[in-house]
This record gives C-alpha cells, sequence and structure tokens, in this order.
C-alpha cells in the first residue's frame, strides 16, 4: 500500500484525516509524523502538522542500515577503516600544497551562485484538482469497467463531506452485481483500491477520500457488524470475559471499533497479522 500524506492544525488531526483516507484503524496502519506545528509569540502557533501513513504491511519490512545509502556488506580495509586509509594516502599531497607558493593570486571578486527556486510545502499540497473532478474520474473508470463486462448499472456520486466523495453502483435487479462485492466484500474493497489508484495517477499532489459501494452492500455491512458488536459486547460485560472475533479485512474492523467506541464497560483493540487479523473486545 502507498504512503498517503495528510496535514492538519494538530498532529492528531493530521493522523486522524489519514486514517480516514484509508479506511482503517489506528492498530492497523502505520503513521509517520513528517512534520510538527511551531511555536509562535504568545502561544501562538505556525504552521500545520504533516503526516504520512499506509495500511500496515502482512510481512516484515525490510531492514536497512544506519547509515542512508551504506550497504552493510561493504569490505573494510584490513590494517583500518576506509577514511583511515583515504586520510593517510592524501597527507602528502596537502603538506606538499601547503610548502609550494601560489603561482596565480586569488580574485577579489566574489562567487555568484545562482539559486534554486523552493516553492512552499503549502502551495504544493495546495495543487490538484477539485473533489468534484476526482468523482468524475473514478465515474468514468467504473463505467468502462462496468462496459467491458457488460454489467448493466448505473453510477452516481455524492460528496459525503469536503475531503470525501462516495460513488455508488446500483442495478435493478442487483442480483449480477454480486460479483462486484466478492465474499465479505473482498472484491468490493479491491474495486476501491484500483479505483483510488486510478484517481491518484490523474492528480499525484492531492488526492481525497475515495469509497466505492455496491448495491449498498457497505452501508449494510457496516450495519450488521454494529448490531454483531454489540451483542458481543453485551456478553462481555455479563461474563468479565473478552471475546475475540473472526479474522476481519481492515474495513470490517474499523466497523467494530467505531461501533464500540462510545459504548462504556468495553474496550476493543485488533491482534495478529494480516490476513488472520482480529478485534478483541474485552472488559474496561
Amino acid at each position: 500500500m502507498e504512503w498517503v500524506e495528510t496535514t492538519g492544525k494538530t498532529v492528531d488531526e493530521a493522523m486522524d484525516r489519514a486514517l480516514a483516507h484509508l479506511g482503517v484503524h489506528r492498530d492497523d496502519a502505520e503513521v509517520e509524523v513528517l512534520e510538527e506545528p511551531k511555536a509562535g509569540l504568545f502561544g501562538r502557533v505556525r504552521g500545520e502538522a504533516r503526516v504520512r501513513a499506509r495500511v500496515r504491511p502482512s510481512g516484515p519490512r525490510p531492514k536497512r542500515s544506519r547509515r542512508s545509502g551504506e550497504r552493510n556488506d561493504r569490505p573494510r580495509n584490513p590494517s583500518g577503516s576506509h577514511g583511515d586509509r583515504a586520510r593517510t594516502e592524501r597527507k602528502p599531497e596537502r603538506e606538499s600544497q601547503r610548502d609550494t607558493p601560489r603561482s596565480t593570486p586569488r580574485s577579489n571578486t566574489p562567487r555568484v551562485e545562482k539559486s534554486k527556486k523552493v516553492l512552499p510545502k503549502e502551495d504544493s499540497m495546495a495543487e490538484g484538482i477539485s473533489l468534484a473532478e476526482q468523482g468524475a474520474i473514478a465515474k468514468e473508470f467504473l463505467v468502462g469497467l462496468l462496459s467491458s463486462m457488460d454489467i448493466k448499472a448505473e453510477v452516481s456520486i455524492k460528496e459525503l463531506d469536503e475531503e470525501t466523495v462516495e460513488l455508488s453502483v446500483n442495478a435493478n435487479p442487483p442480483t449480477e452485481l454480486g460479483v462486484l462485492v466478492g465474499p465479505r466484500g473482498t472484491t468490493l474493497q479491491a474495486l476501491q483500491e484500483v479505483t483510488r489508484t486510478v484517481v491518484q495517477s490523474k492528480s499525484p499532489s492531492r488526492t481525497d477520500r475515495i469509497l466505492v459501494d455496491v448495491a449498498q452492500y457497505r452501508e449494510r455491512r457496516v450495519a450488521a457488524l454494529g448490531r454483531f458488536a454489540q451483542q458481543v459486547a453485551q456478553e462481555v460485560i455479563e461474563t468479565g470475559e473478552e471475546r475475540a472475533s473472526e479474522p476481519m479485512s481492515a474495513a470490517d474492523r474499523k466497523a467494530v471499533h467505531d461501533a464500540l467506541s462510545e459504548q462504556t464497560g468495553v474496550a476493543t483493540r485488533s491482534e495478529g497479522e494480516d490476513p488472520r487479523r482480529f478485534v478483541v473486545v474485552s472488559p474496561a
């Protein structure tokens, strides 16, 4: 999964936007703080927080050496380090240059270096296409995909907020749309990722949150998981013992966390590694 960058007045606000963009819970994402707001005069804050995040990969990350660009298997000089050998070899040359007078005097004309124009980070982040244009690109891709699959359906666009757009695929009857959903919404999740990638290719500097739903599956799935989570929470409160769910996708885990976020008497957490990661509901 590629990294996404978001900004906010605080680090927490930028982090929440990144998690909302990815559609996952905090336990299922890797977040790095790139820049924090700076304190100004009289307690005022200058600048914005900037973070980047991605869905937690299923495998371990590759090891990197401490020094950037340096290989761990670089051969070393048996008699000492490379730096010592280089200094030993260059020392006679410096001494000879010290004893040799300069043949020509140094020019007093100051050197003029060309300065490179650097665009502010805020300007580069602001560049990009509007949310409506992103929705139009996503709709064009989905319509073409449906046509190539010989599926007769309509694609509608709905802006949920200033940074989120949802594309709904519906047909009457909706039976032939099942191929776009797949078991437990796995195909739908992949379709959403592909659609988001298409939009990102058209607007590399900025992409908002792109959601795809087919035959109201996502809405019905979230409602069903919410009812399931409430039942499990009631059992945990009555027995005082924690309960673990079956392995779930990142979107389903987020639905369970959100459903119990304001439930008193219980707490939720994610455990395990993808694709076997699951939710644990425990007494608070």
